[in-house]
């Protein structure tokens, strides 16, 4: 509720239009983003805009990440939540063994990855699996994907934030 006289206050209501990864698949998504664990709205966001600049398909976010529909989130995407399909609530294992049997091949971005990104085939579908802030992916995860995917570095710069990384991959 705005109760400033001065300043003018606009409301609105929307329905969330979260998708299905049933919806998603069915579309034929070539470029899709795994996001697990990840715990800063601006983080969601930002992977959330680059997501979308880049033509991804859809952002699937694991149910141990931050809730994308939280004031912060919204703002950040900058409109890029309104068009672009996610679907949240996701168990991060299962998730996989569905992208995989669809024939959607599972990047992690990682900074332990062996394979550096410009060696890696964008071509075929796949999905970029982004993990947490703080600690990156979980060896258990990294396990499961078909390709662990390191950012080079070429300046003096220790490591990229999440969103820098998920931008620069996608």
């Amino acid at each position: 509720m705005c109760d400033n006289p001065r300043a003018q206050c606009l409301a609105m209501v929307s329905r969330v239009g979260d998708a299905s990864l049933d919806e998603v698949l069915a579309g034929g998504a070539g470029l899709l983003v795994l996001l697990t664990n990840v715990r800063v709205p601006g983080n969601a966001a930002m992977v959330s805009r680059g997501a979308d600049a880049a033509g991804a398909a859809a952002v699937l976010v694991s149910d141990a990440s931050v809730d994308v529909h939280a004031p912060k989130v919204v703002r950040s995407t900058a409109g890029s939540l309104f068009h672009l399909p996610l679907v949240t609530g996701l168990p991060v294992e299962e998730t996989l063994a569905r992208l995989r049997a669809a024939g959607i091949r599972a990047l992690a971005a990682d900074g332990v990855g062996t394979t550096m990104l410009p060696d890696v085939d964008l071509l075929p579908a796949h999905v970029w699996v982004m993990g947490n802030e703080a600690w990156g992916l979980e060896p258990e995860i990294r396990d499961l994907c078909d390709e662990v995917v390191r950012v080079p570095i070429y300046g003096k710069a220790e490591s990229l934030n999440l969103a820098m990384a998920a931008t620069v991959c996608l």
